[in-house]
């Protein structure tokens, strides 16, 4: 089976629930979505991707011996045969896998096994793509699970907060800024409206800078 990625790499998990943790990425190749503030363009379009046997990239994440491995994009939802495939194979072998995924597509069953963590967007005004965050894929999630919302502006965090307020979700919620813009004027308005949600920041890009492959 071939697939289309553009990076491996191990690093430390910059996002969410599982943050500051040693991870093995898998970045595949290819979105449906074009968000504003995207700062992983090369994986979305272009031709900077290669195309491999499914069983080279697998053997690529062993070599780091790392427990936790995040299948990311891109929307690896995209290639969804590929998707599946891997993280049948890394559950058989005792990974903790994450699937970072945009919210308009349905995850497969498998990510109701305990040994994954869906992260899944739930994309705001400024990103350009909110009408396509599909709100049944997030009351589904689970609490091993998490939503995220990228903010930017006071109106993403409007919205947010809307959402929040008017569905009750299992999965844990994480309020992050877009990268440059500022984590505590978001911190300040959760503690006002004394939200149930981690405000986190892009831990990777604090400690390294906007680059790829961390």
């Amino acid at each position: 089976m071939k697939i289309k990625i553009s990076e491996v790499f191990y690093s430390l998990q910059g996002e969410g629930i599982q943050i500051g943790t040693p991870t093995v990425f898998v970045r595949l190749f290819g979105c449906d979505l074009r968000c504003s503030w995207c700062d992983s363009m090369y994986a979305v379009e272009g031709r900077d991707f290669s195309v491999l046997e499914i069983n080279q990239v697998i053997d690529n994440v062993l070599s780091y011996q790392c427990g936790n491995v995040c299948i990311t994009g891109g929307e690896p939802l995209l290639q969804l045969e590929q998707t599946l495939f891997l993280t049948e194979k890394f559950i058989e072998i005792d990974k903790k896998v994450i699937l970072e995924t945009a919210g308009h597509r349905k995850p497969p069953e498998i990510f109701k096994n305990p040994e994954t963590i869906v992260s899944m967007d739930c994309k705001c005004p400024s990103s350009g793509m909110n009408f396509k965050s599909d709100l049944q894929n997030l009351i589904q999630l689970k609490s091993k699970d998490q939503i995220k919302f990228v903010i930017a502006d006071d109106n993403d965090y409007v919205f947010a907060k809307k959402i929040v307020k008017q569905n009750s979700f299992n999965a844990e919620i994480i309020f992050q800024p877009v990268y440059g813009s500022s984590i505590s004027e978001i911190a300040n308005a959760v503690i006002k409206d004394k939200l149930r949600v981690r405000v986190l920041p892009q831990l990777h890009k604090d400690i390294w800078g906007d680059i790829k492959g961390v």
